[in-house]
């Protein structure tokens, strides 16, 4: 897993490459984490993950998603997803992802 970010204004996108799963689960979190670190103190801050190059997801990381989108919310910076391939996006709504985070840009 990589990811890529990229800011403007008060929006954060978060390119993420590669498998979301039990394996890169915690690079993920870490990286996550960092982010809402350094956005700690902007105002109206949105954080956009771009799931445009996601090849795999597992159930670990709908809960990295579900755990980030706690923390952040608390901060009251707002999670919107972008562009998930077919099989993450039928994932998501199973896990009713998009009642919490929602679908922008497909």
């Amino acid at each position: 897993m990589e990811i890529k970010y990229r800011t403007s204004n008060n929006v954060l996108t978060a390119k993420l490459f590669g498998d979301l799963d039990e394996y890169s689960a915690e690079y993920v979190r870490m990286s996550l984490d960092k982010v809402l670190a350094d956005l700690n103190f902007v105002k109206n801050a949105v954080v956009v993950l771009d799931f445009s190059n996601v090849t795999f997801m597992d159930s670990t990381g709908i809960g990295v998603l579900l755990a980030r989108y706690k923390k952040f919310n608390q901060k009251n910076i707002s999670i919107q997803i972008y562009n998930p391939p077919a099989q993450i996006d039928r994932i998501m709504k199973m896990a009713g992802i998009y009642s919490l985070m929602p679908l922008t840009g497909k």
